[in-house]
């Protein structure tokens, strides 16, 4: 048979077994392919598909030798890379395994399958967190997509894996943030920290939020037990008097950034135009939230605070929340004239959000839970953001406030502490599982 011959004879025969495997035809499938295998040894596709029906078939030895050939040429093929470490966990090799699940997870970060697969080798080997760490990245990787939430989503020959990693997430998660929390409970007891626990209880879904107002519901964290409220009695924050008693010299530094507009960007960023759609809305023009930050998830931008000395000084004298890589946030708030800042809700109610309103025009108002309040300038109120709350400037004219997140005013000590122990916990475990931040 003549090269050319030969190559349209391979074809053939590769349309024919992609056609079959298509439609679910896995042995008229697999008999194309091993038709291509007789003239071309080393055809990756077609080795990859035999060793993938070997081990469909239980015969990871069968597999193994396909497979690997297929991985020596495809060395960027995720699936490839999975499938064969499955081979080698069913052969117990699981050094092997190890490598070649975490070079498909390498290759393919949301590759979730893979994951769960080298959790399962990981705490074969003894190596219980990074088991953890891959069983709960897996586990929330799929359910983003609408798997694995039931049987229904999840194929049946994952359910044993998937239903074992859920529970060594259960069980792996309580241990490891209440670890965090040990030596506070040690030096303060049990009753300073119940609050404390049961709210970490309600993180893990092991205990109901039961919120006492249905306008609540934080996106991330509910901190049990609180009085519950929209806004917030000004007699808690005696603090506002530092804020308030200085807002002229605020307004001057404003008035420089706003002429400059050097370090203004937008409050929120988004990867399309319609995603901003889901955030803010208005009419007469392009919506624009802008903002001057101070501090953005907790990181001290220390241009801004140069820039506006006198203001940052106050600043670094109040009693904010700081919890590294997530508060506070502190910055100009700058929200252009149509502009509507649609419904959301914030992230925990054990942190709040202060205004002070430093240009205020006309037809401008905040709405928190159904409770409307225009912004006086000058006039601090801190709001609960895990209440639905939106924003608006109907007026003709930009508007700024100075907002910042402090602690809510109803948390001990101990439980400020806590919370900033437990959230620096609950994030650096996401980051570890490659998962965003709240």
């Amino acid at each position: 048979m003549s090269e050319a011959a030969l190559q349209a004879h391979v074809e053939a025969e590769l349309q024919a077994a992609r056609a079959a495997a298509e439609q679910g035809r896995g042995a008229e499938a697999e008999a194309a392919y091993k038709r291509v295998l007789a003239a071309d040894a080393d055809h990756a596709e077609a080795l990859h598909f035999c060793g993938v029906r070997a081990l469909q078939r239980g015969d990871a030895a069968g597999a193994l030798h396909p497979l690997e050939r297929a991985a020596a040429q495809l060395r960027d093929h995720a699936p490839l890379f999975k499938n064969l470490g499955l081979a080698y966990a069913a052969l117990k090799r699981p050094d092997e395994a190890r490598f070649v699940l975490d070079r498909a997870v390498q290759l393919d970060s949301g590759f979730f399958v893979a994951r769960v697969h080298l959790g399962r080798v990981l705490e074969s080997l003894g190596h219980e967190h990074e088991a953890l760490a891959h069983y709960f990245g897996a586990i929330t990787q799929a359910q983003a997509k609408g798997r694995w939430l039931n049987d229904e989503t999840t194929p049946p020959a994952l359910r044993e894996f998937v239903l074992h990693a859920m529970n060594v997430v259960d069980a792996g998660r309580k241990n490891l943030f209440a670890a965090a929390l040990e030596p506070l409970r040690a030096q303060h007891g049990d009753a300073a920290m119940q609050r404390v626990m049961h709210c970490l209880d309600i993180f893990l879904g092991v205990a109901p939020a039961n919120y006492p107002d249905s306008r609540q519901l934080p996106k991330f964290l509910y901190f049990p037990e609180l009085p519950t409220t929209a806004y917030f009695d000004r007699a808690l924050f005696p603090w506002y008097a530092q804020l308030e008693d200085n807002v002229e010299l605020i307004r001057v530094e404003l008035l420089a950034v706003l002429r400059d507009e050097q370090g203004i960007e937008p409050f929120l960023k988004f990867n399309s135009p319609d995603d901003a759609q889901q955030y803010l809305g208005g009419a007469g023009g392009k919506p624009v939230w802008d903002a001057f930050f101070f501090y953005r998830h907790g990181a001290r931008i220390d241009a801004n605070c140069a820039r506006c000395p006198r203001t940052a000084a106050i600043l670094e004298a109040l009693p904010l929340v700081r919890i590294r890589e997530h508060a506070p946030e502190i910055c100009f708030s700058v929200l252009t004239p149509g502009t509507h800042i649609l419904p959301h809700r914030g992230v925990t109610n054990t942190r709040v959000v202060t205004h002070l309103p430093l240009i205020v025009p006309e037809n401008c108002a905040i709405n928190v839970g159904g409770e409307l309040r225009e912004w006086k300038p000058g006039e601090c109120f801190t709001f609960d953001d895990t209440f639905q709350h939106e924003a608006w400037n109907h007026g003709d004219s930009t508007r700024v406030v100075m907002l910042m997140d402090c602690w809510n005013p109803h948390l001990t000590e101990v439980e400020r502490e806590a919370v900033t122990v437990l959230v620096g916990a609950i994030g650096d475990f996401n980051t570890e599982c490659g998962i965003a931040q709240p």
